[in-house]
Parts: C-alpha cells; structure tokens; sequence
C-alpha cells in the first residue's frame, strides 16, 4: 500500500462481484465513471461484464497505476474508455469531463482510505484544499470531529459537482463514512432517492482491520429518502437492518428506534469526559512497597493531595472500580487554572513537573496551545465527586457502572470514559439502575454503530431522555437493582433507612455538591 495514497488496490474478483452486484450496468447507465481508477479493475470488470456500459471514464494521479490501467483500457472492446492522469482534487467534474455519450450516470470505485490527519502527519501534498463544507467549527475541530476521511471528500465533491446528473454512485468505503456522507445529505437536503449499505470484509480483501461496505447512493427527482438497507453481504437480497437519520441524527436499526423512540431526548444531567493529559509516562503512576513509580520507572515523591485513584476504558468495562491499579497527578481543579502556584504550595510537585517539561511540550493537541504549563482537559468540580456512574466509550457492549470513593478520595476516569457526577450514593444506584434498564440498552441499541472506533459518545449519552425511563420502568425492579448498587458502592439499601420508597424525581435531579480538600484557594 502506497500510504501517501491511502491506496488499496481493488482485486478483480472483488471488482466483479461488486458489478455483478449493481446489475447489468449498460442497461441501467451508459455512462460510468471511476473517479480515481488506480491500475483498472473496476474498468476491466465494466467492459468484460455481460452488459458493458457505453463509455467509461477514469481519473489517477499515480503513473505506475495509471500506465497499467491505460493497457487495460486499450484492449478492443465495445465501450469507450478514456483515461485521465491527473489529481480529482484539482478538477472541476462539472467542466472538466467531457461525454460522448448521453444518458444516466454510475460513479464507482474505490477511493483512498486514509483522513486527512493521517496525510498531514507524514506531510503528504495529496490532501484536499480546505474546503468546510460541513461548517464545523470550535472544540469540534480541536477535538477531531474537523477530521474526516478522504473518501468522504470524494464523496461530498462527487454529490456538489456533479448533482444535476441524478447520478448513482456506489463506491467501497468505510462504513463510518457511508454513513457520515447520508448525514450530510440530510442536512443539506440533497435529493436522495435511494440508498443501500453493503458490508464487506475489509480483512479479506485488503488485509484492513475496518468496518467497510460498499455504499450506493442514488441522486433523483422522485421522493427525498434519508435510510440505507444494510445487507450483510455483497449477495444479500434481505437487509438485516435499516439505517437513517432523525432529526439530524444517525440511527442505526430505524425498526428497532421506533420501539424505543420514547427515551430519545434530552438528559436532565450533563455527560462529561474524563481526564486527559496526554502524559502517561509521567502523570499515571503505580504504588509498589508503598511508594509510586512512573511508567519510566521512577519513584515519585511528590504531595499526596494531588494524586488520585484512576479508572481507565478497560477497568470500567471490567468492573474494576473497587481497587483501581492505577493513580493520576491533577495539577488542576478547572480548566484554565493557573499551574504557577504550585511551586509555592506543591513544590516537590512542581519540581517533578518541570523535570519532565519536554513531555509536556511535546504534546501535540492543539486544545493545550496558549494553557498554563502542565494543563489537563477534561477537568471539573465533576471531577472530583465522590459518587459517578460512568460507561467505558471504546467498548462493543453497553455496560454503565456506580464508582464510589476509593481511601477517601474521588475516583477519576480517563478520556476513553463518560460520567455523571452524582450527590449521593443513592443517586448513583438510580442513574445506573435507570441506564442499564432494558428500556435504556433498547434505545442504546438502536442508535449506536458499533463498529465505530468509540461507539458510546456524549452526544449518544446526551440524548437518553431519563425521565421517560424512569416514568416507565418498573419501580419494584428499579429498587431491587438499587439495592444491589448500594451494596457494591458500600451503602446502607435504601429500606433500611425509613422503609418507605424514595422519591424519585428528588434523587433524579439532585446536585452533586462541590468537593473541598485540594488547597482551595488555588482555585478561587
């Protein structure tokens, strides 16, 4: 693979199936194009095909591949094939193609899997010029929902340029993409008529450890359709689900959301992210003998007031709260503090900070450029309450846990996590009681894209409407499953504190209180 290019190279077995697919081509569209070409399977699959379309053009950028797809494009046959060497991003499709035929549009292919971070990171020239189309803006750029492949530019370019055809465009693509690209559509109201969602086995045919499908799309004039059909094949006839969008969200089984559609709306309490720092070396410690050590290896002595248990991803998932093996340095309580006065009131840990400064410097996220020196993200009074419930973000299952102090000190999550700071441990026995609901996993369910990198996001958990699931669940179960959090988190069950039920709504939406013992005035 040419990484520059992002280039998987499409075998022609693979090509074939997917014409094969489409139907007989030549009956349906005349015209096909195949926007960037590569060495010309999908030409070869087009023209040896039972029913071969009248004209073909293709585009590449690279030589070798271009030189390789012009002798297949050479072979006598009844379809016309041109060939252009020449970078699609440079190109205007609405006047740069010219037809020597009329009738329907096909664009297939396979276009580069690689994000546009990826290319800048090995300083590639092959990147698009910026062009923001999707209007993203503030912590979503700085935090990566600004990145997107470059398949979902080709994408968004193929749809602008090339709308007034009403063509079909069916190309191989991560499925994160095909269903980026329908989102868009959405928004944008573009005339989607048709859609379907394919998946593929990436690790067959590109040796690629990625949810890929091929997505097809037709532009028309007829009723606007924000769903695809997803087969679990390339052969399917049935699709096992139905993805669309509602109200400008994602849902990934439409038939399933319909059930649980109640749920969807708006959390009373806000989702947070853990912590992040981006210094694992330094900042995340173990204790061994009594004394912790950082992952270099060192004996940290620094003050104890601002180190504090950690919960990552994969101890969450696994239900590791009660003894977390690993500890985290704060050298904030909000975001923005200014770290200075720690030389003053933490000096052995500032002295440890400074020691380790270019760690720090080497940080490349942009969301510390202009922070206080040794800054975290992810910071808060949530932080730091005693009582959370929170969900690991990376994993393929749904499973929401009741964290509660570990030695008398708040446990923290990290940025792979999601919490709710709670005021009470029977608050936290009722929101993950509340959460891990079927009511809830249904509606989860329905919505979540568990191939994504980070199938659970804030904006998913933002949406779970906790009212309506608590008007509907069942509350002798609801307090059963309370009592057994209770339990975990080392409380008293709730009978055993006046015997009558508690009120619901009163322990939904109570306030975490404020946590003191960090050296408050630091934070005034």
């Amino acid at each position: 693979m040419i990484k520059d290019l992002g280039d998987f190279q499409t075998p022609l077995h693979l090509a074939q199936t997917v014409v094969e697919c489409l139907g007989p081509i030549g009956k349906v569209w005349p015209r096909v194009l195949e926007p960037t070409c590569g060495r010309g399977s999908f030409i070869e699959a087009l023209i040896s095909s039972e029913v071969p379309p009248a004209e073909i053009q293709g585009i590449e950028i690279q030589d070798s591949h271009w030189e390789v797809a012009r002798q297949i494009a050479e072979r006598p046959s009844q379809t016309h094939v041109i060939l252009r060497k020449a970078n699609l991003f440079d190109l205007d499709l609405r006047q740069d193609l010219k037809w020597n035929t009329f009738g329907p549009l096909l664009v297939i292919g396979n276009p580069p899997w690689i994000t546009n971070s990826e290319l800048g990171a090995i300083g590639s020239q092959n990147v698009p010029r910026k062009s923001n189309l999707k209007g993203l803006r503030g912590i979503d750029a700085l935090t990566g929902s600004s990145n997107f492949d470059i398949a979902e530019f080709i994408w968004l370019k193929l749809i602008r340029e090339l709308g007034k055809e009403q063509p079909t465009i069916a190309l191989l693509c991560k499925t994160s993409v095909a269903r980026s690209v329908l989102k868009f559509a959405y928004s944008a109201r573009l005339p989607v008529v048709k859609a379907s969602i394919r998946r593929l086995d990436a690790k067959k045919w590109f040796g690629a450890a990625v949810d890929a499908c091929l997505f097809c799309m037709s532009l028309g004039s007829g009723k606007h359709r924000y769903e695809a059909e997803v087969y679990p094949n390339l052969h399917a006839s049935i699709p096992e689900s139905v993805f669309g969008i509602v109200h400008n969200q994602p849902i990934a089984d439409m038939d399933a959301y319909k059930e649980s559609a109640f749920a969807d709306g708006i959390c009373p309490m806000t989702w947070r992210q853990g912590i992040k720092h981006d210094a694992a070396s330094v900042m995340e410690l173990t204790r061994r003998s009594g004394s912790y050590r950082n992952k270099i290896g060192e004996i940290v002595n620094v003050e104890e007031q601002y180190i504090y248990p950690l919960v990552k991803s994969s101890d969450l998932f696994h239900d590791s709260c009660k003894t977390p093996r690993l500890s985290v340095i704060v050298t904030q309580r909000i975001l923005g503090m200014d770290t200075r006065q720690l030389q003053w009131v933490a000096p052995r840990l500032w002295d440890y900070l400074c020691s380790h400064a270019k760690m720090f410097e080497k940080r490349r996220s942009s969301i510390y450029r202009n922070q206080p020196a040794f800054a975290l993200f992810g910071i808060g009074d949530y932080s730091f309450s005693q009582y959370k419930v929170a969900i690991a973000g990376l994993y393929k299952t749904a499973r929401f846990r009741a964290i509660g102090p570990v030695a008398g000190k708040p446990v923290l999550l990290d940025d792979t996590c999601y919490l709710l700071a709670c005021a009470s441990p029977e608050q936290a026995a009722l929101l993950v009681s509340l959460l891990n609901n079927p009511l809830c996993l249904n509606f989860l369910s329905s919505m979540v894209f568990w191939d994504s990198k980070r199938p659970v996001t804030k904006n998913l958990l933002q949406r779970i409407n906790l009212r309506a699931i608590l008007d509907r669940a069942n509350k002798d179960t609801l307090l059963s499953s309370m009592n057994t959090e209770l339990e975990r988190l080392g409380a008293s069950p709730i009978q055993e504190k006046g015997g009558s039920n508690p009120s619901w709504e009163e322990l939904l939406f109570q306030h975490a209180p404020k946590e003191e013992g960090f050296v408050e005035f630091l934070f005034k």
